[in-house]
């Protein structure tokens, strides 16, 4: 097709400009020095008072991001760094005019702090540019970290929990904080007496980012090839870093047969470093217990939701699976090891393996399941290996297997796929570009043998501009007729796709009130394995408006011509019939900034649906009247009159958060949807003893609604769970 010779084209040119443009991380990037401080003791209580801190020079000088590129950051602040044998230490502080001011409403670890002051800071542990580790705290001692690893502008997975420590201070002066991360937490060459490293400090109150370097808005923090340096890391001994977290559990549950069960186990995990970029973990007899509820969604589409994974196991270090990102192929999705159409299996013992050497990012993982009913004992194999290609690119190889000794849809059936990722930030100058191309292909499914290549594959390219002002992506893809992959998710197949996108973004300086506006085009071309029409759909971006007070404001229309290849029933007793639907459709959306005490967003869609109309009004109110509490209302309703008759469906979920210190949580939500009459409560208590030992107390409850609405309160237990888990981490 023309569109993939052009974007092969311009692929070409791409990697010939890598060549000559990405040799090397840029130079002249901003140092700060490290200082040994050999037997001294650091108290974490937030407050840089002892005298070794008076001996290193800081990291200072930070630039805006926004709202003002490349000018000095509005208010002060200043970072040091110093380490001993064990741990590196970074304190901070972080002057502010208002100390009033200061904004700090969460406390629980990983929340997002887009309502409040922060300090982020990220470590390229292996100075290559590409991968490293991401950490943030708040005011109020909340604590925050991820993976970085590549895939993106905000390439972070901030599911996995390193084991550090920070403490804050709130001041005359503004806030300050003192971070302890022990070095056995970390991966890294300790051939390396530098590492990259870069800061980020958010005002919440006047909407300002300033960073200590890569300050450009087509820049980002979690992105190491713009970090800094820290220099003077030397003598650095990477420990062995093994680890035993045995965990005890008792629980208690009842299922609608009325029949009672309580049940004790334990188990463990093990960790340990194989190299100083390489470590392996093992889990026998896994349990879940913490992992919280999926949220609950209404479908009204003929494909399966993907629900994003919760379990800790799968999360830490599960950057290095990501494939080809933002082009809609996942052959490896953790969720279906484990978990089978909703429910828990059990998990007999599992091996994982992570890190780097030299030029190589690895991850696998080995698991068997045991046989639940009429699911058998399962065998899981992955394999993800990334090679470094310049200094931000890779080219990435996948496999994944499933077997079972007993009948299974998926018996034996084994993945391959390759990805080629080539990406430059100097495009231009100071531009991004990225080229993707990617090929996946398994065996063949049971029953099924006589499926080719391109039934049992799917493959495409990707050309994306992503830069502030302009943004602007092609890509091509198919899906074989019977592409399935066993370890992965794939809600459609059997298509050719083509989708262009054009966006505009401008900062009107004349406008006092709004930082910057989008607009933009989005056309989908879809048509079946012979070319014949499925979906065209183009959607247009009238306006989007990003105010300083970071509120904002958008409206979009879309125009759909779908064929509609096979009946479906959206609704129970209520069938769409095979043909071609054109709709036109609209949606205008609103949110306030959440750095206010009460933030709401709120979204009213409406327009033709296949055979009649569909309105749709989302909501959502959050309340945090002082910090540690939050209490959160959604709703989503949906009106729809077809030919063959109307219905509505409404869900409602309330989420409560108390977080009394940054190391107790209690968080509990409930939810209700009038599709499956459903209602559903999720408790769970968290208490960190020390860092890597916690405490669960968790509680749910499903009940059936027997009622014809939610109010008549007619409801039947179906299940209800009480656990009590303890785990404790100990380190060698």
């Amino acid at each position: 097709m023309i569109q993939k010779q052009h974007i092969t084209l311009v692929a070409l040119c791409l990697l010939m400009s890598l060549g000559a443009a990405q040799t090397a991380i840029s130079a002249g990037s901003r140092t700060v020095e490290a200082k040994n401080i050999g037997n001294e003791q650091i108290e974490l209580d937030g407050i840089l008072d002892e005298t070794v801190w008076a001996f290193v020079e800081p990291a200072t000088d930070f630039i805006q991001e926004d709202p003002k590129e490349g000018e000095p950051s509005t208010e002060l602040t200043e970072v040091y760094i110093l380490y001993n044998n064990d741990n590196l230490y970074i304190g901070a502080r972080l002057f502010d005019s208002d100390p009033s001011g200061i904004l700090a409403y969460q406390k629980r670890r990983d929340a997002s702090l887009r309502t409040d002051d922060r300090f982020m800071w990220i470590l390229d542990t292996f100075l290559d540019g590409r991968t490293g580790y991401f950490f943030e705290v708040n005011p109020v001692g909340l604590m925050g970290d991820g993976i970085l690893g590549a895939g993106g502008h905000w390439n972070v997975n901030k599911s996995w929990d390193g084991i550090w420590d920070a403490r804050v201070q709130i001041t005359e002066e503004g806030w300050s904080a003192e971070i302890e991360i022990p070095f056995r937490t970390l991966n890294f060459d300790p051939e390396l007496d530098t590492w990259g490293i870069n800061f980020q400090r958010t005002i919440r109150r006047k909407n300002e980012d300033a960073r200590w370097t890569g300050f450009r808005r087509n820049q980002n923090l979690t992105e190491p090839v713009h970090a800094g340096r820290v220099w003077g890391l030397r003598d650095i001994v990477h420990s062995k870093g093994f680890e035993v977290t045995p965990y005890g559990i008792v629980k208690r549950q009842q299922s609608s047969n009325g029949v009672p069960e309580n049940l004790s186990d334990a188990g463990f995990d093990l960790s340990f470093n194989i190299t100083s970029g390489l470590r392996g973990s093992f889990t026998y007899n896994t349990d879940f217990a913490e992992a919280e509820v999926d949220d609950r969604r209404v479908n009204l589409t003929r494909f399966p939701l993907r629900f994003r994974e919760k379990r800790d196991f799968f999360l830490e270090g599960a950057g290095v699976y990501s494939f080809a990102s933002r082009s809609g192929v996942s052959p490896f999705f953790s969720r279906r090891i484990g978990i089978s159409e909703g429910s828990q299996i059990p998990i007999a013992y599992g091996g994982r393996l992570t890190g780097q050497i030299g030029d190589y990012e690895i991850g696998m993982i080995s698991a068997q399941t045991e046989s639940v009913g009429s699911v058998p004992k399962e065998n899981f194999n992955v394999a993800r290996v990334k090679k470094s290609l310049f200094s931000e690119s890779y080219l990435g190889f996948v496999y994944t297997g499933r077997s079972t000794v007993a009948d299974s849809l998926y018996e034996d059936q084994d993945l391959i796929g390759v990805d080629l990722d080539l990406t430059t930030s100097k495009f231009r100058g100071d531009k991004n570009l990225a080229f993707q191309a990617f090929f996946v292909g398994h065996t063949s499914p049971k029953g099924n043998s006589d499926a080719s290549i391109n039934d049992l594959s799917t493959r495409g390219l990707r050309l994306n501009y992503p830069n502030d002002l302009w943004q602007a992506h092609i890509s091509y893809r198919e899906f074989g007729e019977e592409f399935d992959p066993a370890v992965g998710f794939n809600p459609r197949n059997g298509f050719k796709r083509v989708q262009p996108t054009v966006n505009y973004r401008p900062r009107p300086e004349s406008w006092e009130l709004v930082r910057q506006m989008e607009f933009g085009v989005e056309f989908e071309y879809m048509t079946d394995m012979w070319n014949r029409l499925l979906k065209r759909q183009t959607k247009v971006t009238l306006f989007e408006l990003n105010f300083e007070s970071a509120d904002r404001l958008s409206g979009e229309v879309v125009n759909l011509k779908e064929f509609l290849d096979h009946d479906f029933e959206i609704v129970e007793g209520n069938t769409i019939t095979v043909g071609n639907y054109v709709t036109n459709s609209y949606k205008i959306s609103g949110e306030t900034s959440e750095r206010r005490m009460v933030a709401a967003e709120l979204s009213f869609s409406s327009g033709e649906f296949w055979t009649g109309k569909k309105q749709t009004a989302e909501g959502e109110l959050s309340v945090k009247p002082f910090p540690g509490f939050t209490i959160q209302a959604d709703f989503e309703h949906n009106s729809v009159m077809l030919s063959e008759g109307g219905f509505d469906t409404n869900l409602y979920r309330l989420t409560l958060g108390i977080y009394p210190t940054p190391r107790t949580a209690f968080y509990s939500n409930i939810q209700y949807d009038d599709v499956s009459n459903l209602l559903g409560l999720f408790s769970k208590l968290h208490h960190t003893i020390r860092p890597g030992s916690d405490l669960y107390l968790v509680y749910t409850h499903n009940w059936k609604n027997l009622g014809d609405n939610l109010l008549e309160r007619e409801f039947e237990t179906l299940s209800r769970v009480s656990s009590l888990k303890l785990n404790y981490t100990h380190r060698f």
